[in-house]
């Protein structure tokens, strides 16, 4: 195993530029971000245009990162592929289709998203859709050699309040992904923080699905069990609007928050994963400057290269 980062964090510079800093620090490879050039997403960047990408610019960024010591673990690009809007939904699956042609170009082996959700049905029917569009989106991978990895997190509240946004944060719902997409291209992008924050058991799903975690993120949440009891399960649900109000949970950087990072490394090791650990910096105390930021990902990365 090795540890590696999501570029996102590091704001908008230029990708070579993460990737120096990235490599003088120790980190072995990044998770490039791909969202669109004009996107208004919270941590999100574009540091590929893949609606412009050509082969010239995936051969010549592979020549810097090779100088650099340094691999792409994947490809990022989270939205809501199951925009209820059909517009929005057409061009989410188009870029993450570019996503896919960029992969192939840069010999990146697989792609992050995430499934979304179409909010006006219960989960159970956005299964219906989901077979289709991820069917489509699984096929065109499988053709170009590139997996399809989706990261677990509900997204609560991105669409309605108080509701999950994707339809893939639970195992039982893994298995229904899986039953609907047996293919051997379509996995998880496992983040140990969205299955801890609700109660769930994040070692468990490892040997579980071990033929399905095709890369793994390390980012980490501190439970308040004093906001639990105020809050419930429900969570809080009246905010005045400030940035980084949070309920009974909040994200940390791993080394600060209730993960066992020795147990949950341990157990990928035992069933079989030799891939990425992908530092996603998500924590509201290391955010705001570059400086901060960096200190962020060195504490993650002096905690977690203890187990890899």
């Amino acid at each position: 195993m090795y540890i590696g980062l999501l570029t996102v964090c590091l704001g908008n510079k230029p990708l070579e530029e993460k990737a120096q800093w990235a490599s003088e620090n120790g980190f072995k490879s990044l998770e490039v971000a791909c969202w669109p050039k004009a996107n208004d997403r919270d941590y999100s960047s574009s540091d590929i245009d893949v609606e412009n990408f050509s082969q010239k610019q995936a051969d010549e960024i592979n020549s810097y990162l090779k100088k650099l010591g340094l691999t792409i673990s994947s490809l990022a690009y989270y939205d809501n592929n199951l925009d209820r809007d059909l517009s929005k939904r057409a061009f989410v699956n188009g870029h993450l289709k570019k996503c896919i042609d960029a992969a192939e170009m840069l010999g990146v082996a697989m792609v992050g998203t995430f499934i979304g959700r179409n909010i006006d049905k219960s989960i159970q029917d956005n299964f219906d859709e989901f077979e289709t569009v991820f069917g489509d989106i699984v096929a065109y991978a499988e053709k170009k050699d590139v997996k399809i990895i989706i990261e677990n997190c509900p997204m609560v509240g991105w669409q309605v309040q108080g509701l999950p946004g994707t339809i893939s944060f639970a195992p039982d719902l893994w298995h229904e992904m899986f039953r609907r997409i047996p293919s051997k291209n379509f996995g998880l992008n496992l983040d140990p923080s969205h299955l801890i924050f609700q109660f769930m058991d994040y070692i468990s799903v490892i040997p579980e699905f071990k033929d399905r975690i095709f890369h793994v993120h390390a980012k980490e949440v501190k439970i308040f069990n004093d906001r639990l009891k105020r809050y419930g399960v429900f969570n809080r649900q009246l905010f005045t609007g400030a940035r980084h109000e949070y309920g009974y949970w909040k994200p940390c950087m791993p080394g600060l928050g209730d993960a066992d990072w020795s147990l949950f490394i341990k157990t990928l090791r035992d069933n079989g994963y030799d891939g990425v650990i992908s530092i996603e910096h998500e924590d509201p105390e290391y955010e705001g400057t570059d400086e901060k930021v960096k200190t962020g990902l060195l504490i993650a990365k002096k905690h977690l290269e203890k187990f890899v």
